[in-house]
């Protein structure tokens, strides 16, 4: 099998590539990156380009996945930053759906990412599956849009399948990685109330699903990447302390996040009640479907 990816030198993406390159099928990872260091951070099997316009419209691709995007809490929502936030997701999608179109034979597939900030930020427990509403905050409607973009591809009678990723969950990076420190000094605690849903997967889990959703071929439509166990930040909380045997007192209040992050800081307040309804359904089976399972696989 053949497969470009977008993102394919990041967070998920890198081990979606590994795990393609070790399965003997050729990957082209489209990155910004010289190709010395993709080569160095993936393998000298991966090829590159470092535009869409270099992927030559006669190159046949099994599947086409886009992972590519600005980290949503790298920085403060400035307009600048927006502005970067939509041009990674929205303007590279449309760039990657533009080219193919121009493909002399389409892909068998693409997967596309989003997240589940598509549903918006809400205090509510209620389950929220694949066929619930958008949003009406920032976030909401930047993954409205990136969703609208890539549907695109429908059109050319491509087999499409859109991820709506929740909090990815690994040491080497993410929020996991910036959790860590501050938890295994002790100094780890609940973000507000602790009552918000935070919607999670493991990042062996969510790259599994990738790989099922490019080999199962009557999946298409919506798929939340989220694990089964509906969890809340305080639950999170106590059981990475319980993990990491350290205590989990402290409290981060809403007013100085957002004092820090500005807009941002509603990705951490609020959460949703995510589902993974249609990924099950579809005949996925995840490896860690609860919290406690994954943190000691991880840690």
């Amino acid at each position: 099998m053949r497969v470009l990816i977008t993102g394919g030198t990041g967070f998920v993406g890198s081990p979606l590539v590994n795990h393609l390159l070790d399965d003997g099928h050729q990957v082209m990872v489209l990155s910004r990156q010289p190709a010395s260091t993709i080569r160095s951070k993936l393998s000298n099997r991966v090829q590159s380009v470092s535009s869409i316009s270099a992927v030559n419209p006669s190159t046949y691709f099994d599947a086409v996945i886009n992972l590519a995007g600005e980290g949503i809490m790298d920085k403060r929502w400035t307009p600048a930053r927006k502005k970067a936030l939509e041009d990674s997701r929205i303007g590279l999608t449309t760039e990657l759906v533009d080219l193919i179109e121009r493909m002399e034979n389409k892909p068998d597939c693409f997967i596309s990412a989003s997240a589940v900030g598509y549903y918006g930020v809400n205090i509510s427990s209620e389950p929220l599956d694949e066929s619930a509403g958008p949003g009406q905050d920032y976030a909401a409607k930047l993954c409205e849009n990136w969703e609208r973009a890539a549907k695109r591809v429908e059109s050319f009678g491509v087999r499409t399948c859109i991820v709506r990723i929740g909090v990815v969950l690994h040491p080497g990076g993410g929020a996991l990685k910036k959790m860590l420190p501050p938890f295994r000094l002790g100094l780890g605690g609940t973000i507000g109330d602790g009552k918000q849903v935070m919607p999670w997967i493991h990042r062996q889990d969510l790259v599994d699903a990738l790989l099922f959703l490019v080999s199962e071929d009557s999946a298409s439509g919506i798929f939340n990447g989220v694990a089964p166990e509906v969890l809340t930040n305080k639950q999170f909380t106590q059981v990475l302390g319980t993990a990491l045997g350290r205590p989990t007192f402290f409290t981060v209040p809403g007013c100085a996040l957002k004092l820090a992050l500005g807009e941002a800081a509603q990705l951490l307040t609020e959460g949703q009640a995510v589902q993974s309804k249609r990924l099950q359904e579809a005949g996925f089976t995840f490896s860690y479907r609860n919290i406690t399972q994954a943190l000691s696989a991880l840690l």
